[in-house]
């Protein structure tokens, strides 16, 4: 019962305090004023074009898995629609999705990181910060509703085999 109460206090705790530090960050983001951004290593340009494609790169990669993703939950879902079997299925097409969505989440993430690994000015600091709170929350709330899921369906099965 204490585990309990201390699992449900930080399960608010967390997303509160994301969501603070992240209107915290959103602020202190509006009272920077524009760097003058100048470049002291010759091969700065290079690799700032070769990280660009990098981060092109993960964003491409986050674009299929999540749109792969939302197209395989299409028509599995619409296969157990014609089958008569959709309760179940519901649930574990939107599990499956929730991971892909996770994943994508984690490709964008890098996509922003990799953009902000060369000569990052503080602005660019403030809303890589601020970015990855914002995805932390998300990822947070997504991987907590699939855990959530997993136990449930975890616990019908068991309830089942119990019944058998």
């Amino acid at each position: 019962m204490e585990r309990e109460s201390r699992e449900s206090w930080a399960s608010f705790l967390l997303p509160t305090a994301l969501i603070i530090g992240l209107v915290a960050l959103l602020n202190l983001g509006n009272d920077v004023v524009n760097e003058a951004t100048h470049t002291d290593n010759p091969l700065e340009p290079w690799l700032k074009l070769i990280v660009g494609y990098l981060a092109i790169g993960a964003e491409i990669a986050a674009a299929l898995v999540i749109g792969l993703a939302v197209i395989r939950a299409i028509f599995t879902y619409l296969r157990h629609l014609l089958t008569h079997d959709s309760h179940s299925s519901t649930e574990s097409v939107r599990l499956r999705l929730g991971r892909a969505l996770t994943l994508g989440l984690e490709f964008t993430l890098a996509s922003d990181i990799l953009r902000t690994a060369v000569a990052p000015t503080r602005q660019d600091i403030l809303t890589l910060a601020s970015i990855t709170l914002l995805r932390t929350l998300l990822n947070y709330f997504l991987e907590r509703e699939i855990r959530q899921a997993e136990a449930n369906d975890v616990a019908k099965r068991e309830h089942i085999e119990g019944q058998t």
